[in-house]
């Protein structure tokens, strides 16, 4: 198959979260099975300062831009999966991250910029920009691609088309003026195309009009069609259930794995586990915590913020130092909750240790040195650093939504016995649910034997991209056979 990857981010070239690892990895093991996947994303300027080996593969006139928008060809960094960066400096040349200003306020013209940007993923979609290549099915990540599908719906013979969401909570909403300033057809301003209570939706682009919907887990594409995690559009997401599938994100155990991990002072793999406690000394370290092995060291990689249950964790504070337990916490969101901990580690600083900002050697290094994993998320699509905590001896607590469920064991008698457990889970999302699980942490691992079982199963685990993107290989297929043999399917949508 001929596949289009579309994507606002990826891994290695720029990243504010998980759909960057996902970007990065997931083309890659599609690759490897042998059909040719092709990644688009925005040239940003830390992109083009530090990309190599570019070409200029075609420009583009595009609807709106006063300048041709330029695509360049190259490889993603780390393998040989093609890429094409959409570059108009107008709009993708400016310092910073990719959606928000310095003071963390979305970017005025986010609509203005993300519409090129879906432009030109049409574009090279239906073979306008001169390529000589034509996808077979475009797959769009979230609502930075949300106007793809139905410019796609609207074109003749264009290839098909699949959207993921990643977080159902950004969606691209934007004002009338917004939408008319655009100069997209009046009829897409209407409650069966992208109006959502008097705004106009990005992410209802793709939810409507893609032939098939994926989300990240499976319990997330149960839950998004909730009230509680369907942001009002659950009623839509029922509607689509039976073209909604959750594929558990995958991740890069080349990047993520502690017997070769070059981020760690020490490599270690199960069978050579004692060599955590290295680690472990240089993270206290790192933070001017007491070094002592025998203490709990829990730790958090995080945006910071609410979503991600932060707010639990604080509560918890003063029970953790009771116990005399320490915790790390390492990144950047909400400025009341960074103020709230800086304090708490003012307060405590043998107990507590916080880096505001994002470090990639420093979450490697806290993944190998910890003993417990905390992730209270109140949501969680997927969620990988439980993951990437399985794999490096780093136990996981968290609660049970989203992918979190999907990919942690809680720890009971039963799974004890059998040899399942692989961390521990709570229900509710109050502090009180999260301390009684990071008591019965706090109780198996002080029993070695018992940690020590629990800690190699979670090792052991394999979530490699392999059987991931096997499983979107698979829904290539089923899409393109049923766009191709059977007409009526693109017209579900309006029965």
């Amino acid at each position: 198959m001929d596949i289009l990857f579309a994507s606002s981010e990826a891994h290695p070239l720029i990243k504010t979260g998980g759909l960057a690892d996902v970007s990065g990895s997931l083309p890659r093991a599609i690759l490897g099975q042998r059909h040719d996947i092709r990644v688009i994303i925005p040239a940003y300027r830390e992109i083009l300062r530090h990309a190599q080996h570019l070409t200029l593969a075609a420009y583009l006139e595009l609807e709106g831009v006063s300048q041709p928008v330029r695509i360049l060809g190259g490889r993603l960094p780390g393998g040989n999966v093609k890429l094409y960066l959409v570059d108009s400096p107008s709009h993708f040349d400016r310092a910073g991250n990719p959606y928000t200003t310095s003071d963390g306020k979305p970017w005025p013209d986010n609509a203005e910029r993300f519409t090129v940007f879906c432009r030109a993923i049409h574009a090279l979609a239906v073979d306008a920009a001169g390529l000589d290549w034509q996808p077979d099915i475009v797959h769009c990540n979230d609502w930075q691609t949300g106007l793809v599908p139905i410019m796609l719906r609207e074109t003749p013979s264009a290839p098909a088309s699949i959207f993921t969401i990643h977080n159902l909570a950004y969606q691209g909403l934007f004002d009338w003026k917004t939408f008319k300033s655009l100069k997209l057809p009046a009829s897409w301003w209407s409650a069966d195309a992208l109006e959502f209570h008097d705004s106009f939706s990005f992410i209802k682009g793709g939810l409507v009009f893609a032939d098939w919907l994926t989300t990240v887990s499976p319990t997330y594409a149960d839950e998004i069609c909730t009230p509680e995690f369907g942001y009002g559009l659950e009623g839509l997401l029922n509607h689509r259930r039976g073209h909604l599938t959750g594929i558990i994100n995958g991740v890069d155990y080349t990047v993520w794995n502690p017997g070769r991990d070059l981020h760690i002072p020490v490599q270690y793999n199960r069978r050579s586990l004692f060599h955590k406690t290295e680690n472990k000394r240089d993270l206290q370290e790192r933070f001017a915590l007491p070094v002592d092995n025998d203490t709990p060291l829990f730790a958090v990689i995080s945006r910071l913020v609410e979503q991600k249950g932060i707010d639990l964790i604080l509560e918890i504070v003063p029970e953790l130092v009771k116990q005399n337990a320490q915790l790390v916490v390492l990144g950047s969101g909400d400025s009341q909750l960074e103020t709230a901990l800086e304090l708490a580690s003012t307060r405590h600083p043998d107990h507590i240790g916080i880096h505001i900002g994002y470090n990639e050697t420093l979450a490697h290094g806290i993944e190998a040195g910890a003993d417990i994993f905390l992730m209270p998320s109140r949501f969680e699509p997927c969620g990988l650093n439980q993951i990437y905590s399985l794999r490096y001896g780093t136990v996981p607590v968290v609660r049970r939504t989203g992918g979190l469920a999907d990919t942690i064991v809680d720890t009971t008698p039963e799974t004890l016995e059998d040899k399942t457990a692989t961390g521990f889970c709570f229900d509710k999302a109050e502090a009180s649910a999260l301390w009684s699980s990071v008591e019965r942490a706090l109780e198996h691992y002080r029993k070695p034997e018992y940690w020590a079982q629990i800690v190699d199963t979670g090792m052991r685990q394999d979530f490699s991209w392999k059987r991931s993107a096997q499983q979107y290989v698979e829904l290539y297929t089923r899409v393109i056979d049923e766009q191709q043999n059977h007409p009526s399917f693109k017209k579900y949508v309006t029965q």
